[in-house]
């Protein structure tokens, strides 16, 4: 009888530790969202698209020149992206399925970081200095501008220089302000502008911060930051509190977006600094269960950003509330494993 019960308690025991992979293969897939990143797979880099679960992956720029930092527009309909086509990396769009690029901005100097802000009338987006540094005088080491934060229309009118010394920026779910990271002190930090460019508060303290994403619900945001020499994933609420480091090992993250709902959150992960040979991942908000989407050798997958349709992830409450308690035991035994 004990034999039966512990034999009982083992079925049971794997069936709770595949749910929180279930949840990020399935549940996710029901949301019918996808996942669009840049990918160095051959000799230049492109934009590509696949599904929540790392299936069906298509590229869609299939262009000679580079191609990266892709973003959703907020219907879902268009991408927005940076390309080298003209030599300097401009700001471009073309519709989801990769057909007839436009481009929105000229001008020598790089523009990345892409934004589109919630009601997809504005895009904003990271203006950095010249390829040619400016030297101030003989001997002296070259001077680079810091970068800055500009915002244009959707169609690439009416570009403002919204705020300096500032790079990497990131719509609130109103539209109303936009993070963004600054060095301003000697770290770098979060900091926060209203979208017309008043109201300057700082987010993040000292401990630094980068590619700051803020969750659907406007309640905390998923950024990038340095712990014993590795980059790593933290969410902290919106005011800055409560921060928690979601990955673990001992490898370089990047880059976290949050799913529609909320519930997940993919990212870059690689083992060289710099991001070479790096892969998407996918996990659970709080960082206990955690699934590699895409694969390669020699290959370069960064800059992931889902897309904006969502649906309910189940049709029942009752099935979402199994799948929460199965997420729950799920997520102590990845915590114990890391």
């Amino acid at each position: 009888m004990r034999f039966g019960r512990t034999l009982l308690s083992f079925i049971g025991l794997t069936v709770m530790l595949s749910s929180g992979e279930l949840w990020l293969r399935h549940g996710l897939a029901a949301q019918k969202s996808r996942i669009v990143f840049a990918s160095l797979r051959f000799d230049n880099y492109e934009i590509y698209v696949m599904d929540a679960d790392g299936g069906n992956r298509e590229n869609l720029s299939n262009h000679p020149s580079d191609d990266k930092d892709p973003d959703w527009s907020p219907d879902g309909t268009k991408i927005a992206f940076i390309s080298r086509r003209t030599g300097d990396y401009q700001i471009y769009v073309m519709d989801a399925d990769g057909k007839n690029p436009i481009r929105l901005t000229d001008g020598p100097r790089l523009k990345q970081d892409l934004d589109w802000s919630p009601d997809g009338g504005k895009i904003a987006f990271t203006v950095r200095s010249d390829h040619i540094p400016i030297i101030r005088g003989e001997g002296q080491v070259p001077h680079i501008p810091p970068p800055h934060i500009a915002v244009m229309d959707a169609d690439g009118n009416n570009r403002v220089r919204l705020v300096d010394q500032a790079s990497e920026p990131s719509w609130s779910p109103d539209g109303g302000e936009i993070l963004f990271v600054s060095k301003r002190d000697a770290n770098h930090d979060i900091l926060m502008i209203g979208a017309d460019g008043q109201g300057l508060e700082r987010v993040t303290h000292g401990w630094g911060g980068h590619n700051p994403s803020y969750s659907p619900d406007g309640q905390r945001i998923a950024c990038q930051g340095a712990h014993e020499g590795f980059k790593h994933i933290y969410v902290v609420g919106a005011d800055g509190k409560n921060r928690q480091r979601l990955t673990h090992n001992r490898e370089h993250h990047s880059h976290p977006t949050w799913s529609p709902d909320g519930g997940a959150i993919a990212y870059v992960v690689s083992k060289d600094l710099f991001f070479e040979d790096a892969t998407i991942h996918l996990m659970t908000a709080d960082g206990k269960y955690i699934k590699q989407l895409s694969k390669g050798r020699n290959v370069t997958d960064e800059q992931p950003d889902f897309s904006p349709v969502g649906l309910a992830v189940s049709p029942t409450s009752k099935t979402a509330t199994i799948w929460g308690r199965l997420k729950v035991v799920t997520y102590s035994h990845s915590l114990d494993s890391k």
